[in-house]
């Protein structure tokens, strides 16, 4: 039987390997954390295979353990299990929401750079209204509203987000029309449409994919906080918003049922950022030589 090593030297041994293939211990860290995520994403049981509305009145409160890793909330729930069976819910929230933010902002963004005038004015004008609010607060006034629920949480969140994606796409498109392959484009007689499809378009919406990879851990962040206030899904479903507010509660005499899914939700928020800002430091870096 090997013994199990301890959390330093597994730290260690994935630093090293990390620096080994010219990769930073951070973002080898960030990869891990998103890895798992999506493992208890696309498949929680292989983490937790309990139920996690399972409640045990008999077993509530307890500490974390042996038997079980995060403790027990105030209705004997394994946290451990609550914790990763919620993962979906805050990831299916943010990138529901990051990918309605996408289509919209992509959307709104190309037609103002191939439009101009009156028209790019109007889309101009309407992204600087939305951007005045902070994407927290638009997301709960616009809850405010419609209503809470899961549906319109991402839909709030997503609004709350087209302007980040519009204006990125606007710029590059305005770019890309007066570059000279585009101008050589036209003079071979390419139609407009032929012209947008195949030479604009791709490089306009180049950088939306390392956007929206750190659009993701601020929509996740997003979705728990609104889920905090009760704007989202509601309990006993284990989302990680809702798990804090159901935990805030027993913080002095059971900090766990509240600290430990905020770990997880702050892990994961880092993990997300940090891959989406390493990959843009790449496409920066390319983009220059």
């Amino acid at each position: 039987m090997t013994a199990i090593e301890p959390p330093r030297a597994t730290a260690g041994r994935i630093t090293a390997r990390a620096k080994r293939f010219g990769v930073r211990p951070s973002v080898a860290v960030a990869g891990l954390t998103a890895g798992l995520v999506a493992i208890a994403v696309i498949a929680p049981a292989v983490l937790a295979g309990a139920d996690p509305l399972a409640a045990d009145p008999l077993a509530a409160q307890l500490a974390p353990s042996a038997e079980h890793w995060f403790g027990t909330d105030h209705l004997g729930r394994d946290v451990f299990t609550r914790v990763v069976h919620g993962a979906r819910y805050s990831l299916l929230i943010g990138s529901t929401a990051v990918a309605i933010a996408v289509l919209a902002g992509t959307a709104l963004g190309l037609l103002a750079g191939l439009a101009r005038g009156a028209l790019d004015e109007l889309i101009t004008r309407f992204l600087d209204v939305i951007s005045a609010f902070p994407d927290l607060l638009l997301a709960l006034v616009l809850i405010s509203f419609t209503g809470p629920g899961t549906a319109n949480l991402i839909c709030a969140l997503g609004i709350a987000s087209i302007p980040r994606f519009a204006r990125v796409v606007r710029a590059q498109t305005l770019v890309v029309q007066e570059s000279g392959y585009v101008e050589q484009a036209r003079t071979f007689g390419l139609t407009r449409a032929t012209l947008v499809r195949r030479h604009v378009l791709p490089h306009a919406v180049a950088q939306v994919p390392i956007l929206a990879t750190i659009g993701l851990g601020t929509a996740i962040l997003g979705a728990a906080g609104l889920s905090f206030l009760g704007m989202g899904p509601q309990p006993p479903e284990p989302e990680w918003g809702a798990m804090l507010a159901e935990g805030r509660n027993y913080l002095r005499v059971a900090w766990w049922i509240a600290v430990l899914p905020g770990l997880a939700v702050t892990a994961t928020v880092l993990a997300v950022s940090s891959l989406g800002r390493h990959w843009q430091r790449h496409y920066d870096g390319r983009a220059t030589t």
